[in-house]
């Protein structure tokens, strides 16, 4: 870029300019590290620094700088990635899918639209480099990330703004490529409290510490389990889909972290537990929005993320989602699930990184 004899100053003040704009702001977010449920109430680590919040944030379906490099939710030989086709049955496969409802349907949990006053769905804030960070206190800080996140005052929330169900709120900073997510979130004074909080390096395949919750009962990012508008327009999701189901027993299934039940019955499922579309079922005759999920579901499948509704799917609202394709998802029922082992793709508990 820097021009020959007499247009050589002008050239080196412009990449000057260019350097330090490209270089100024905030440092990037800390390591992801621990997550929420259980521990008492504590307070974050104040901001920092006095950046100003910047003056415009991108959408869900904004794009990153040209210059940044693209990231990812997750590597790709993470395990929500994980094609399990062709992954044995579960031995008690039958007996779990009974437990969670074999003939209730599928539900398409997000949409265009609004339902009672709400946008439907889980919405994802997208904010660009140097967003400002503030303090988030949480109610189980002891299995919770410390803060500041860079969550803005006008971040979407679950349910809107006067929401009463989960109200997750979930940051994606693409380039730093991390994930903020919270649960319960609630402004509070210059900041948010929450009922817990994680973090989630995009690059990494790092799970939670054992035992420990996130802004799911499962201790997984939500964020990867979200069924987005953007994927569905590409035509293909290259990733399992989020599912939540009324009843699970205790402990956890890789990659799940954490146990949100005291219950002992062997048919029922576990969080983390890796679900299948059957290879069988004709999906031909579904509307091109609901086909691709579907087709998700067989070769990437669901993870059991919380507990909710029987075979109500996540995603991210957009106003471009057809409601009507969406609801053809309901003709789908629990048996024509089955869960599936996979053991096989673990390399390490530690780790979501498959082999």
């Amino acid at each position: 870029m820097v021009r020959p004899s007499a247009r050589r100053a002008t050239a080196v003040a412009a990449l000057l300019a260019l350097y330090a704009a490209g270089c100024s702001g905030p440092a990037t977010a800390p390591p992801a590290g621990a997550t929420p449920t259980g521990g008492a109430g504590a307070t974050a680590a104040p901001p920092a620094g006095p950046s100003p919040v910047p003056a415009a944030r991108a959408g869900l379906g904004g794009r990153p700088s040209p210059s940044a490099r693209p990231c990812t939710v997750f590597p790709a030989d993470n395990v929500w990635h994980a094609d399990v086709s062709r992954l044995p049955v579960h031995p008690r496969s039958a007996a779990m899918i009974g437990a969670i409802g074999g003939g209730a349907t599928v539900h398409a949990d997000f949409g265009s639209g609004r339902w009672e006053g709400a946008p439907i769905g889980i919405p994802v804030t997208v904010v660009p480099a140097g967003q400002r960070r503030v303090p988030v206190t949480f109610g189980y800080a002891g299995e919770s990330d410390p803060g500041p996140y860079p969550v803005p005052p006008d971040a979407a929330v679950e349910g809107g703004p006067d929401g009463t169900g989960d109200r997750h709120v979930i940051v994606w900073d693409r380039a730093a490529c991390r994930a903020y997510e919270l649960f319960d979130a609630h402004r509070s004074g210059a900041g948010w409290r929450a009922g817990s909080g994680a973090v989630f390096d995009l690059r990494s395949n790092r799970l939670r510490r054992a035992g420990w919750t996130s802004a799911d009962a499962a201790g997984l990012s939500i964020l990867a389990g979200l069924v987005r508008y953007d994927e569905v327009a590409a035509g293909r999701i290259d990733h399992a889909i989020r599912v939540t189901v009324p009843r699970t027993r205790t402990g956890w299934t890789w990659p799940a972290t954490h146990s949100a039940s005291s219950a002992t019955d062997p048919a029922l499922p576990q969080l983390g537990q890796r679900l299948r579309l059957k290879r069988s079922v004709d999906l031909s005759r579904l509307p091109r929005q609901a086909r691709i999920v579907a087709e998700a579901m067989q070769r990437y499948g669901l993870v059991v993320a919380d507990h909710g509704s029987a075979w109500f799917l996540s995603g991210a609202p957009d106003p471009r989602w057809d409601n009507d394709a969406l609801h053809a998802l309901g003709g789908l029922r629990g048996s024509d699930f089955e869960v599936v082992d996979a053991a096989g793709l673990m390399v390490n508990a530690g780790s979501g990184a498959t082999g």
